[in-house]
């Protein structure tokens, strides 16, 4: 089963086109990447998925839902993290999280929030102002935030960003984690190639507001005739690519 699906989905403001009828799935119990510079409507695509943006056009069900007519009812059973949303900076850590169990209904609130707090190294930040953290502490916070209520459905956009390699790596492998036993599906925004690499099934390559590539991380490095998704990054993002076919 696809739990997200986006048919012809678009994003214009004005005259510029963020996101140009884009068809993309993601299976139930899949972690797919999506890839893409700046400008290339990662952001755009996931706040659609959220219904914090109305697409121009197309379509999106996740769940089995139809976002444009029953998405709180998906949204219970969704989350999304990124450090560059941040919480409000004069609750604590803990009032922060409490404040999400309650809109997420989440049944023993102090107990969740101390799972949490134990498995992501947040129990000396608890109360602590958020507006205080460093940004690696409110990268850690943001993905605690999103996991609060055991979403079936995870939008992550860089959620390993600022983190150094060490914390990074148990953010890493905690994910995976989650991902085999919950049977989550996830849809992970990032620029660490590597990052990709490691908890991605598939990929989606954006650019320009388009899908230009897809495929398992192998496929693409097969495909590009390269040694790691960095590579391939950069052949897409420069064009390098589609010079090297001209001269063929």
């Amino acid at each position: 089963m696809d739990v997200i699906s986006a048919v012809g989905l678009t994003k214009r403001y004005a005259a510029t086109l963020a996101v140009d009828a884009i068809d993309f799935a993601v299976p139930e119990g899949a972690t797919v990447g999506l890839l893409g510079g700046n400008g290339a409507g990662k952001t755009t695509t996931i706040a659609m998925l959220l219904g914090l943006l109305i697409p121009t056009a197309g379509s999106i069900r996740i769940l089995g839902r139809d976002m444009a007519r029953d998405r709180f009812a998906a949204l219970a059973e969704m989350n999304f993290s990124s450090p560059y949303v941040a919480l409000p900076s004069r609750l604590t850590v803990g009032q922060n999280l409490r404040v999400y169990c309650h809109l997420y209904n989440v049944r023993n609130a102090s107990r969740r929030i101390g799972e949490l707090a134990e498995e992501l190294n947040l129990r000396d930040l608890l109360d602590r102002p958020a507006g205080e953290l460093s940004a690696g502490q409110k990268t850690r916070v943001a993905l605690a935030k999103s996991l609060i209520n055991r979403p079936r459905v995870l939008l992550l956009d860089e959620p390993t960003a600022s983190l150094d390699p060490d914390t990074g790596d148990l953010v890493r492998g905690w994910l995976e984690r989650y991902r085999a036993t919950s049977g989550c599906t996830i849809l992970l925004a990032s620029h660490n190639m590597a990052e990709v690499e490691r908890l991605c099934s598939d990929v989606l390559m954006m650019k320009r507001g388009r899908i230009v590539d897809r495929g398992s991380p192998a496929d693409l490095l097969a495909r590009h005739n390269r040694h790691d998704l960095e590579e391939v990054f950069l052949d897409i993002a420069r064009n390098r690519t589609a010079m090297a076919e001209a001269l063929v």
